[in-house]
């Protein structure tokens, strides 16, 4: 449906019944030249996302040695982008950037300190409400909206019952799944996962604190300073914030992280993960069978294939892969459930699914010397490398029978933020006219109607800061890509920081360029050999003409509160979801309700 009519729709009565059928019955005669076919309805939509998962990993990518046959039949029958790239390394602000449509630093929920990822359900950080999603757009349109799996954007604001977070309050009618993120420590067999640096950084600020506070008191007692009790009161709480967050670390994570939610209430806490799998799949059926009548969106977020890698006795030992292996077959044949549900209910050539990852495999995930983490193809760098290829291109599949081409192949410049503006499209909605949207719809490219992306320009962020910028120059086919941050692999020529569990961006950790170092993808894709001034006629052109942009994208971008600030990801008792009598947690209201989707 050509963008002028949604719009026409939007603005004469924004949907009302009158508008909507102008619009569907000239949609039955109107068809973009060059497009695969007409469309006069409002699809189902299923968006499907992998946590952690590598683009070499799929077997339609490449990957000969893990079995994917459904991801590879969804390929078959649909579109496969090869240049799909998030817009973050790393969870949090990767699904913001899908959410919003927008660079994660423009929502404030990308991070100058180490911590880029919210640490705690029980933190103030998180997606802001002032963020429009896609599923409020397509909620407006009609939509029954729903959120199966991970969320990982924040629960809490101020109080533990305000949800200004949740999935809830960002256009879902319905969610089910972890409002946080799976991490080893949700399993007792494994090794703790949160983070050691910050657990001693928080032991030595409440440290610092408290000896402060006693010296200030004693100090104000025999009257050495006139500092106010007010202000020692106040960083007496300070210092038992931080004294919280570090004693909370040891033991209660499971209790506190660990837990799964249905809208606003918690059914597991701590979750049982040997039966996640079969309640998270369960629940995308059973959204399907519903809200068959449709439209429906459903955003299936699979806690698949992140640490500590739970898999089912199905599925161990089944891959010749280990346990990373297993684990990655058995969220194929996840995904393969999930559509034969769309195919039983006769909802196949109505609904748009798309398949993706929300960034690069984790390189440095490691237990002995088994990989724990995904494989990134021929591309270097990895899971929170906000440059390299490895952490940010990932899959990319679309399927519509009917209305995109079966089959087909697409080389150009996609993002993950291309998602909001394609189905707030097809939905009938407009995305926000009230600040600056980075995605584009995708679908004149996915039905042939125009044959280059329309990014001219992306811009790779490590937390808040700019590591890498691609100029996709349309008019000669070059994808020029010039570094100006790269990571210190640990050990040197590693291909990874192996030595500190993942890779920083800033600090003694990086490499700053200047010159940046400039790599045309279209030659090198897998970024080994960086041009050099002295041997591309074309260096100096090009790097001032991407700096020039960096400058123009930098004007773009305004002051917002940062989401993921220190404050922001520490620990807060009262905002700590809790099933019972805070610190009392602890329910379980699913019993063995698992059992029907295995």
């Amino acid at each position: 449906m050509p963008d002028s009519l949604f719009t026409f729709a939007a603005l004469s009565g924004r949907g009302s019944p009158t508008s909507l059928t102008i619009v569907l019955v000239l949609c039955l005669f109107l068809k973009s030249p060059g497009s695969h076919a007409s469309v006069s309805y409002k699809p189902n939509i299923v968006l499907i996302l992998v946590d952690d998962l590598g683009i070499g990993d799929v077997g339609c990518y490449g990957n000969d040695t893990i079995r994917t046959p459904n991801i590879d039949r969804l390929a078959k029958e649909g579109v496969k982008l090869t240049q799909h790239i998030a817009a973050a390394p790393l969870c949090t602000p990767s699904r913001a950037a899908f959410l919003t449509g927008r660079y994660p630093i423009r929502s404030g929920m990308d991070a100058t300190n180490d911590y880029r990822v919210i640490q705690w359900a029980g933190a103030s950080g998180g997606l802001p409400p002032n963020e429009t999603t896609f599923a409020k757009i397509l909620q407006k349109q009609g939509y029954i909206t729903g959120l199966i799996g991970k969320w990982h954007q924040g629960v809490n604001c101020e109080s533990r019952n305000d949800y200004c977070h949740h999935p809830l309050n960002h256009g879902f009618d319905y969610f089910y799944g972890m409002p946080f993120s799976l991490m080893n420590d949700c399993q007792i067999t494994q090794p703790p996962e949160k983070d050691r640096v910050l657990r001693t950084k928080l032991w030595l600020y409440s440290q610092t604190i408290g000896l402060a506070v006693l010296t200030l008191a004693i100090a104000r007692l025999t009257g050495l300073v006139s500092v106010t009790w007010k202000i020692i009161t106040c960083l007496a709480w300070f210092g038992f914030l931080f004294f919280a967050s570090w004693f909370s670390s040891y033991g209660f994570i499971r209790y506190w992280d660990c837990i799964l939610m249905r809208n606003h209430e918690i059914t597991e806490q701590p979750m049982v993960v040997e039966r996640t799998t079969s309640l998270i799949l369960k629940e995308a059926i059973s959204f399907i069978e519903r809200n068959k009548h449709g439209p429906f969106l459903l955003f299936v977020s699979f806690l698949h294939v992140h640490t500590p890698l739970i898999t089912t006795e199905l599925f161990l030992g089944k891959s010749s892969y280990g346990l990373y292996g297993d684990n990655v077959e058995e969220m194929d044949w996840m995904v393969g459930k999930v559509l034969d549900a769309i195919d039983k209910k006769g909802l196949k050539n109505t609904t748009l699914t798309y398949f993706s990852s929300d960034h690069g495999g984790f390189l440095e995930a490691q237990g002995g010397k088994a990989q724990l983490g995904g494989w990134n193809g021929i591309y270097k760098g990895g899971k929170g490398m906000g440059g390299w290829e490895g952490g940010i291109r990932v899959p990319g599949i679309f399927r519509w029978p009917g209305v995109l081409p079966a089959d087909t192949v697409i080389d150009e410049p996609t993002s993950l933020m291309d998602i909001y503006p394609t189905v707030a499209y097809l939905a009938g909605g407009i995305v926000p006219q009230d600040r600056v949207m980075d995605g584009w719809n995708l679908m004149p490219l996915l039905q042939g109607s125009i044959q280059h992306s329309e990014h001219e320009f992306l811009f790779h962020y490590c937390g808040m800061y700019l590591h890498a910028v691609r100029w996709h120059q349309k008019d000669s086919g070059a994808l020029w890509k010039a570094h100006y941050v790269t990571p210190i692999f640990q050990p040197e020529g590693a291909g990874a920081c192996y030595g500190r569990g993942i890779c920083p961006c800033f600090g003694e950790g990086v490499t700053h360029h200047d010159p940046p170092l400039l790599f045309d993808l279209s030659r090198d894709p897998s970024e080994a050999k960086p041009l050099l001034p002295a041997t591309e006629p074309l260096f100096d052109t090009v790097t001032s003409r991407i700096e020039r942009a960096v400058q123009e994208h930098r004007q773009t971008l305004t002051p917002v509160p940062q989401q993921l600030s220190l404050h922001n990801i520490m620990w807060k008792p009262w905002l700590q979801p809790c099933c019972g009598t805070f610190p009392f947690c602890w329910c379980d209201k699913e019993g063995d309700s698992a059992h029907p989707a295995l």
